[in-house]
């Protein structure tokens, strides 16, 4: 168990680092920082660096501080947070206001029930006590009680209490208890890296707690002299150097982690290091002994010896590192071989890094610091490690930067369809649907209950807006609608393409009827679904397009209300204009103005001032996603959705003649849109130099991107897959069922529509990039994404629709029809079903 304290920092350079960094946490504030490479270095390894960051700062600067080592960052926005899961980031890195999540937890304020919340002393609770006033006793009854206090460093002293000010000793002795009748505590005493030893077991009491973290030393209580101090190697000289304090999780031991004097051991018996005979010289075991051993080596060996030699003879600690290398590879298939030559490589490996001033610690810091990546690279090899040509597939000239190399798409021989390869790049990244749900369900609640009050205290706390009423009611203010000629020519064009398209949908007749035997006429005709709710995603994004792309199948369909909800802009308070122009020429009744779960739920559910919906359609990030599934299975509810949602994806096919910019262009144009996403290029029968030249102008163009960072990481697990045939490729594609497929080969109309069967929507042709179906060519762009082609069809005007069956029986039809229907329902043993018959054909003399 931590510190029950975690003290805030004003930066590394604070003037109470020292002093507080026994408690083996730190917070700093994000802006404090200096970040480089190797930043999180320059502290000691069993120090946990926590960052605070304010809501201004972007995903992909927190991914960094995660990349860099960083334990934990703190959010206080709850946007923010919705933000980082949405990106893939682990939840158990962060700590944040969202009472519900695997996160830890930050309150200013006591909780009704901590252990429901804490799960079971399970999920750190922070209490944050940064601003205010603050006393001793406060601080002590928040930390008894479980909580871990976040208190400025400018509060806290290590041992005398002051006025305003909070001892950290007093506060951790205070949450310790114990069953001995002498009051004392258990007390383990460790080394630090890179040993971690048990040094032996001694008692504390709160005194000499408070003695040892004041002055930083081993002290504890003496049991011979009850009332006196046993400063450890007073007399001996076997001081100890106190680094770190914690408790277990009953709060009855005492964990002491300590640097004994050099060339002294804990153990009372001067020649053992511990108190479980382990020797003195001994120092741990394994890379721990050998880094001991060497360092004193290099220190002390004597001219002439083979370890000498190697640390004064630079290159033939190099020859031996190489020999060894080859050893260790040669002996593959043997386990004892392999342990055996592995242990002779690390004995040189450390060599190196003695000679070059980096001990076991220092290597065990960097482990444990690329443990804490949140991303990664795919891991290839070095141009001059590899075969220049690969067993299958054209030739690749290899990145010459790591920057290239981190806008490479892997490439995968699919000429054999069954390789395991296919199957790794057909494979979308993982949903956290349980994760999303548990934030999910507290905001569908609260506006079930709530209503519009929900509504207004939700946008409030995730979009930054106080609003007095969630719903713009039609008609429209122009203040609302200040927009460019330009713009309102743009969105005139574009509902005007889409209009036509849509409107060609249409049944060609209002009453479809056809005889289907004599004297039976089966009828089908379409109605509008009533009310619809469109689901248009704000914030800082502007996004016109999709208000266009369910709006106006919408007006066409002829539903009565067309309801958009959006939330408004953290920036200016408002909704976007351009969704506001596009709702007024939509002849929407109102907008609600509200984002995320809380908008899904009130359109499903109804508020006070919004109108129930019968079908909710929109995109949207996992929490409106996860927000529509519920619905769409509540009875509750009685609403429908437009089709299950993941990330956005693209499969472009291309072969030799296909332009290299015009495909990295419609590969990056997806890429960009965030981490999860996936895009997939299938080349038909391409050369070496034409993968090559994609290659390139992939990295040529993402490196000029401004969400760069994000296209790294999307193309990180996305490929090219080569195969030898058209019909190869689309076999792939079909099996992938892309929500984009965008065909860039010779003659690409003639492959549509035969060789498609599962696709969102096709770009057919060079000249036919996805951008103008995303806004003005009149196709949708709302499509089944994460393989859900195979089952759904994009939005169109029929998503609007419900489509009714009649039929008129006449007596020519029982006649025709009537002996069947009453063999049929005998069979299945419903009497009243053929009974409904009987009587009929009975009065018609019909049997």
């Amino acid at each position: 168990m931590t510190f029950p304290i975690l003290p805030f920092l004003s930066s590394p350079e604070d003037p109470q680092f020292d002093n507080l960094s026994i408690t083996g946490q730190v917070l700093f504030p994000y802006d404090s920082l200096k970040l480089s490479k190797h930043w999180i270095q320059q502290f000691p390894s069993q120090l946990a660096i926590f960052v605070q960051v304010d809501k201004d700062i972007t995903v992909d600067q927190i991914t960094e501080l995660l990349n860099l080592g960083v334990e934990r960052v703190f959010l206080f926005d709850e946007s923010q947070y919705e933000s980082v899961l949405s990106a893939g980031l682990p939840e158990d890195r962060f700590a944040g206001p969202v009472l519900q999540s695997n996160s830890s937890l930050i309150v200013s304020e006591k909780l009704g029930d901590l252990k429901k919340y804490n799960n079971d002393e399970n999920r750190d609770v922070y209490f944050d006590l940064t601003g205010g006033n603050i006393s001793q006793d406060e601080v002590d009854e928040l930390a008894k009680l479980g909580y871990t206090i976040i208190l400025p460093s400018n509060t806290l002293v290590t041992k005398k209490q002051e006025p305003g000010k909070v001892s950290i000793s007093s506060t951790f002795v205070n949450t310790l208890v114990t069953d001995r009748q002498d009051g004392l505590f258990t007390t383990l005493i460790t080394s630090p890296a890179p040993q971690y030893t048990a040094l032996g077991i001694v008692y504390s009491s709160k005194e000499s707690i408070i003695a040892a973290i004041d002055e930083k030393v081993g002290v504890y209580q003496s049991r011979k002299r009850t009332h006196e101090l046993w400063y450890k190697g007073k007399t001996s000289g076997a001081t100890q150097k106190l680094l770190q304090v914690s408790k277990d999780c009953d709060s009855d031991v005492v964990k002491f982690m300590v640097e004994n004097r050099k060339g002294y051991g804990f153990c009372h018996k001067a020649s053992k290091y511990t108190c479980f005979g382990d020797n003195l010289q001994s120092n741990g075991h394994g890379l721990s002994k050998l880094d001991a051993t060497l360092q004193d080596r290099f220190e002390n060996a004597p001219e002439g010896s083979y370890t000498k030699r190697l640390f004064n003879d630079e290159s033939l600690l190099i020859a031996k590192l190489k020999e060894e290398l080859d050893e260790l590879i040669d002996a593959k298939d043997n386990q004892d071989e392999v342990a055996w030559e592995a242990a002779d490589l690390l004995y040189f490996v450390m060599c190196w890094c003695i000679k070059n001033g980096v001990r076991l610690s220092d290597v065990e810091k960097n482990l444990d610091i690329k443990s804490l990546k949140v991303t990664r690279r795919k891991g290839d090899a070095k141009p001059a490690y590899l075969e220049k040509k690969e067993k299958n597939g054209p030739e690749q000239k290899k990145p010459k930067t790591q920057e290239d190399a981190d806008y490479q798409l892997e490439v995968i021989d699919a000429s054999d369809l069954s390789s395991p390869g296919i199957a790794k790049a057909m494979t979308r990244p993982a949903q956290k649907t349980s994760e999303i749900m548990k934030l999910v369900l507290p905001i569908i609640e609260n506006v079930k209950s709530n209503g519009d009050k929900a509504l207004l205290e939700l946008t409030a706390k995730f979009d930054g807006v106080t609003l007095d009423t969630p719903v713009l009611k039609a008609p429209f203010p122009e203040s609302l609608m200040n927009i460019s000629q330009e713009m309102k020519n743009a969105i005139d064009l574009s509902m005007s393409n889409i209009e036509k398209f849509h409107a060609a949908q249409l049944p060609k007749e209002a009453v479809m009827t056809v005889e289907t035997a004599p004297g039976v006429y089966c009828s089908r005709f379409a109605k509008p679904i009533e009310n619809v709710g469109l689901y248009v995603p704000g914030g800082t994004a502007v996004l016109p397009s999709t208000a266009m792309m369910l709006g106006v199948p919408a007006k066409v369909a002829g539903c009565k209300n067309i309801v958009i909800a959006s939330p408004p802009s953290r920036s200016t308070g408002q909704l976007t204009p351009e969704v506001v122009y596009v709702a007024h020429k939509l002849g929407a009744s109102c907008i609600v103005m509200a984002g995320g779960a809380q908008a899904i739920t009130a359109l499903a559910y109804g508020t006070e001032s919004v109108i129930k919906c019968d079908k909710i359609l929109g995109p949207g990030n996992q929490f409106v996603t996860a927000a529509k599934m519920y619905i769409q299975n509540d009875t509750q509810a009685l609403c429908s959705i437009d089709m299950p949602a993941g990330p956005s994806e693209v499969l472009v096919i291309a072969d030799e003649n296909a332009d290299a910019d015009f495909v990295a262009s419609d590969l990056l144009s997806q890429a960009e849109h965030g981490v999860d996403s996936q895009v997939i290029l299938i080349g038909v029968g391409l050369s070496a130099a034409k993968l090559q030249e994609f290659q390139q102008a992939v990295t040529k163009q993402a490196s000029a991107l401004p969400r760069k960072e994000i296209v790294a990481k999307c193309l990180s697990h996305s490929y090219i897959l080569l195969t030898k045939s058209y019909q190869d490729a689309f076999d792939l594609s079909n099996q992938y069922a892309p929500e984009h497929l965008i065909l860039q080969i010779n003659n690409a109309a003639s492959y549509v529509p035969d060789y498609i069967e599962n696709a969102g929507s096709v770009f057919v042709g060079a000249l036919s990039p996805e951008s103008c179906g995303d806004y003005s060519s009149g196709t949708n762009h709302t499509l089944p994404t994460y393989g859900y082609a195979r089952q759904y069809s994009g939005v169109n005007t029929a998503t609007f629709q419900k489509f009714i069956t009649s039929q008129d029986v006449t007596k020519q039809g029982l006649q025709s029809i009537g002996k069947a229907v009453m063999t049929l329902a005998a069979v299945e043993g419903l009497e009243a079903h053929r009974r409904a018959v009987e009587v009929r054909m009975e009065k018609l003399g019909l049997l």
